[in-house]
């Protein structure tokens, strides 16, 4: 289908794992958290396999055969120990590589408008977005602490929404199959990327047309994707 040239399209980035690499404070405060509780915590992989949930449900994830109450703790003890890690410069969450360069790219577009829509609560979103001089290019941001967790489709719906732009105009960029299936769920286009925290055999199957290896890719695979102009190919 074509489109005019101008016609606006919404680029929704995920934040952990596809901005920047919180990987060494999510996998220290799960220790801690779990530590709080007397559990023995899961391996790495496991742990980092959440990433993308909103932390009740990564907690039921994690410790299924638990219950409420503790998912409740295991929750509370995570926020307590990410926000301590926080106070120590050498616990600061990196962008990836590239990451700065594609979003003044993206942001120099008139017609691209920038998102988020990330597992994090929106005053770790902001700290993420002020460490590293962000704001401005984000017209909407979604969070947690506001939404079902991924993969409901509420965050993408609530970005069309605040942005007036159509599903078929939007692509949600991330590294979890959480991502993959909020975006297929809200009729947005998905763009998988390999540096974060899923396995990229796991983001084809939940609905990545693509998955990227270097942030240097982002922007020309959102450009085929979009034909520069037109819809997006299906």
């Amino acid at each position: 289908m074509s489109g005019s040239p101008n016609e606006p399209l919404l680029v929704i980035f995920d934040m952990d794992g596809t901005l920047v690499d919180s990987q060494h404070m999510i996998v220290a405060a799960l220790e801690t958290a779990f530590g709080s509780e007397g559990i023995a915590p899961p391996d790495r992989r496991t742990m980092l396999s959440i990433v993308g949930l909103s932390l009740i449900e990564a907690m039921q994830t994690l410790v299924s055969d638990a219950d409420g109450a503790v998912h409740v703790r295991l929750a509370e003890a995570y926020k307590a120990a990410f926000q301590d890690l926080r106070r120590h410069p050498e616990h600061r969450e990196p962008l990836y590589p590239g990451a700065l360069e594609a979003l003044g790219e993206l942001s120099a577009r008139d017609e691209v408008l920038l998102g988020i829509a990330t597992g994090k609560s929106r005053r770790g979103v902001d700290i993420v977005l002020g460490l590293h001089g962000l704001e401005r290019h984000f017209v909407t941001i979604q969070t947690a602490d506001r939404h079902p967790s991924k993969p409901h489709p509420s965050m993408v719906r609530k970005a069309l929404s605040e942005t007036g732009i159509a599903a078929n105009r939007a692509v949600v960029v991330g590294d979890t199959v959480f991502d993959m299936e909020m975006a297929r769920a809200a009729g947005a286009h998905a763009l998988g990327v390999s540096w974060g925290y899923h396995d990229v055999k796991h983001l084809a199957q939940a609905g990545s047309a693509r998955t990227l290896d270097r942030f240097a890719e982002v922007v020309p695979a959102i450009d085929q994707l979009f034909a520069r102009g037109g819809r997006a190919t299906e």
